[in-house]
């Protein structure tokens, strides 16, 4: 049974159709990267996938179980999570506290618990355990927005995972990132999806770090699926060439 599978799945925004009868299917532990240029559909399957958006037509199933119109909520209990293009942190609230949240909420726990969370003894140690994997510990007591952009998106990282989800879509996790971060950041990807053993989907442009990281590449274009594979058959394939990188091939 696969993990994740998306049956032709249509989503149109007025005359504009950004998602056109797709259909996918996702493995548990393969590292998949989806690429496309821009208007290719790409967030917009992750928003229809994790329950930011509902379809026109069509349907997502995990493990399985068809989850097409649960709310956000209820997919994440199911094992679904993800980042944002934008960055989606709490700036007010402390780095160990923006990882709290997800860890108490998963526990049952609400975020009422912050007037006493000093009590969360086992919920603050598994936070502490997140921020040692990504390698903010140190700075736990900082509030989040003084962070810079690098630490920000590691700490997005963070959030995504803390649910312990299954399945984890991360949108353009390196956007806005030097060299030396992205880098950072993508192998933390790898290491984390071998280790938690979570099956990570990623979005993003960065064309040498999707060829580096992926085990799979989907490639979008006008909603439509264009072309999938492992890496070495993608960068080979003609039309790929022609449509996302822009190249003539004769």
């Amino acid at each position: 049974m696969s993990l994740l599978t998306v049956q032709s799945i249509t989503k149109h925004f007025g005359d504009f159709t950004a998602v056109d009868g797709l259909s996918l299917t996702l493995p548990a532990g393969r590292l998949t990267a989806v690429i496309g240029p821009n208007g290719a559909g790409k967030t917009t399957l992750i928003n229809l996938v994790t329950g930011a958006v509902a379809p026109d037509s069509g349907a997502v199933y995990l493990k399985g179980e068809a989850i097409t119109r649960l709310a956000v909520h209820h997919r994440i209990r199911k094992g679904l999570s993800r980042s944002f293009q934008i960055m989606n942190i709490f700036a007010r609230l402390t780095v160990l506290q923006n990882i709290l949240l997800p860890v108490l909420a998963r526990r049952g726990r609400t975020a009422q618990a912050f007037h006493r969370w000093g009590r969360e003894t086992e919920a603050i140690a598994e936070s502490r355990a997140i921020l040692r994997e990504i390698g903010l510990v140190e700075v736990e007591n900082t509030p989040a927005g003084v962070l810079s952009h690098g630490d920000q998106r590691l700490l997005e990282l963070g959030i995504a995972i803390a649910p312990g989800p299954e399945l984890c879509f991360l949108d353009e996790p390196s956007s806005g990132l030097t060299s030396v971060e992205r880098s950072t950041v993508l192998a933390l990807v790898r290491k984390i999806s071998v280790e938690r053993r979570t099956t990570f989907v990623i979005v993003e442009h960065d064309m040498d770090a999707v060829f580096a990281l992926a085990d799979w590449i989907v490639v979008l274009d006008r909603g439509r699926l264009l072309a999938e594979g492992p890496p070495a058959q993608i960068r080979e394939n003609r039309a790929v060439r022609e449509v996302y990188l822009g190249e003539e091939t004769a």
